[in-house]
């Protein structure tokens, strides 16, 4: 699984939309309402990089009121789970 994280600057009147927009594609897994330089993150999870294309380069940075789009795709993830395994003392 590929997964790249979308900051997307849009018209701040219409957030909202742009948002609920986003969410409905397909790959888009999250949308999130931020504070700083972007308006939104996406959350963009595919199989395949070619798929990114089509998601983002296609479809996302499309949508109406979408105005800019910085696209960072992820090496590794980090769960929870993962984080306490690897700070952990043995101590248990």
């Amino acid at each position: 699984m590929i997964t790249a994280i979308v900051l997307v600057t849009c018209d701040t009147a219409r957030i909202p939309e742009v948002a609920q927009d986003i969410a409905a594609l397909d790959g888009v897994t999250e949308v999130y309402s931020v504070t700083g330089d972007a308006d939104l993150v996406a959350m963009v999870r595919v199989r395949e990089h070619e798929q990114l294309a089509d998601v983002i380069a296609d479809r996302l940075s499309k949508v109406q009121g979408v105005a800019a789009t910085s696209t960072h795709i992820a090496f590794r993830t980090y769960s929870k789970h993962d984080l306490e395994a690897a700070f952990s003392l043995g101590l248990d």
